[in-house]
């Protein structure tokens, strides 16, 4: 785990370091699992194909979850998220290969709030596309 950070040591505008997660077929046959959301468009190339898309795409919550465990990787403690709410604005393409998709995503602090708490604002892309829009997270730090 990453060390805890210190509400005094967090300043507006700060840039957080961005991470990359990988996105492949049997993560999303896992979540599916965990989740109960077996919709074949997020295992089933063929299927979603006929469907209209370009590939297998990634579930949006799996996507939500990635940036979630950014902010909370960066706190330094899974329950320090008070609040956190995206839009989903594309799909995670999935394809069938060794490297599968990427979600990148970044972050700055755009507001510092009463009792420790700050405002994060996230991006999250794969490719070229943003994946997540006005993804923002409150976060409590110590």
């Amino acid at each position: 785990m990453t060390a805890t950070i210190k509400y005094d040591e967090v300043e507006v505008g700060q840039q957080i370091e961005p991470a990359e997660y990988n996105v492949r077929r049997v993560d999303l046959v896992m979540y599916a699992g965990a989740s109960g959301d077996y919709n074949p468009i997020h295992w089933n190339e063929r299927f979603a194909k006929t469907v209209g898309l370009p590939d297998v795409i990634a579930h949006g919550m799996y996507t939500m979850a990635q940036g979630g465990r950014y902010v909370t990787d960066w706190a330094g403690d899974p329950g320090a998220v008070v609040d956190y709410g995206v839009r989903f604005s594309s799909m995670v393409v999935v394809p069938d290969d060794d490297q599968g998709a990427t979600i990148r995503v970044s972050g700055v602090v755009e507001q510092k709030l009463d009792d420790n708490k700050v405002v994060v604002v996230l991006t999250a892309k794969s490719g070229d596309s943003r994946v997540l829009s006005k993804a923002r997270a409150v976060v409590r730090l110590a």
